[in-house]
């Protein structure tokens, strides 16, 4: 019977808000970075499409234990639909599906936007990561099955035009920013203005500028990183705490004993006037530490996951 081979790699835990380029997929940028802070661990908040830009944030160590909270947070998109045409993959990848001579007016478009806030219903792209059986859906459309997928609610809480690009005279293409919940398809959102345009459209260019707690001045450049391959100090210094997925969360400090309690897995009575009651999701954190997740329960932490000493 062969042996375990033993996890190699340091057990540095934190949050790098990498900048995506174009061209790279999510799991090679996280295989990547992984490589480059010779982490034992690493996840990614969300996947980005390998033609789109900006956010992917990615966790490392002990981080990945919060990578639900950072995935079902709001995202920023700023994006680009080009008029006239739809594809398969409601991007530039794909074929040409349909198309139109006919071309937006600006009145038509500002007029339309209001009609995509809020709570909507939305069919996924074909091309997508939406399970079917077992399988992801851009897996058996790229085996030529016809895929269909049935329509969900999402939230989208902004929808607001940045510019329109205008060739003879007409408008071509326009820019927008989106900001909107979790499994919101900016793709699918493209196709299917384009279809109520009567124009067809589909995404020219994509950039994610937010994700959950972090923000657009958080971001990294991979080539950043990349010339700080052989300096792991100057490459730690770039990890944001673990913490700082947990921005939404209640914070509830323990002492150094309570904290070894919860680490055990055994949950502990909150002292003190202004000690939380109740809390579906909350977070123990020790001075600087954080040390697990759970809910308070009859002035009670119930720890779910816990954390490890050595963390960011």
């Amino acid at each position: 019977m062969s042996r375990q081979r033993k996890r190699k790699g340091r057990p540095i835990s934190g949050w790098i808000i990498l900048d995506k380029p174009v061209g790279m997929g999510s799991t090679e940028c996280v295989s990547k970075l992984k490589w480059l802070f010779k982490a034992a661990k690493a996840g990614h908040a969300g996947t980005l499409d390998p033609l789109a830009s900006g956010m992917l944030p990615i966790a490392l160590g002990e981080a990945t234990k919060t990578v639900p909270y950072v995935m079902d947070g709001k995202k920023i998109y700023r994006f680009t639909v080009s008029w006239g045409a739809e594809t398969n993959t409601d991007d530039l990848e794909g074929e040409i599906t349909d198309s139109s001579d006919n071309r937006p007016t600006i009145d038509e478009i500002e007029a339309l936007t209001s009609n995509y806030i809020g709570e909507i219903s939305q069919v996924p792209p074909a091309y997508s990561a939406v399970k079917i059986n077992g399988e992801r859906a851009y897996k058996l459309a790229r085996d030529g099955e016809d895929v269909t997928l049935e329509a969900r609610r999402v939230t989208i809480d902004s929808l607001d035009i940045v510019e329109h690009i205008q060739e003879d005279g007409r408008i071509s293409a326009t820019i927008f920013e989106a900001e909107c919940g979790k499994g919101t398809y900016v793709r699918a959102l493209a196709r299917d203005m384009g279809r109520d345009l009567n124009c067809f459209g589909h995404i020219s260019d994509l950039r994610r500028t937010g994700v959950g707690p972090f923000l657009e001045e958080d971001l990294i450049p991979l080539e950043e990183l990349v010339r700080l391959e052989d300096d792991l100090e100057m490459l730690d210094e770039k990890i944001l705490a673990t913490g700082a997925a947990l921005e939404e969360l209640s914070e509830v400090p323990v002492d150094r004993n309570q904290a070894q309690r919860l680490r055990s897995g055994n949950p502990v009575l909150l002292r003190g006037r202004d000690a939380l009651a109740y809390a579906n999701d909350a977070c123990a954190v020790c001075g600087d530490e954080l040390v697990a997740l759970g809910e308070v329960e009859q002035g009670s932490f119930h720890p779910k996951r816990v954390f490890t000493v050595s963390q960011i």
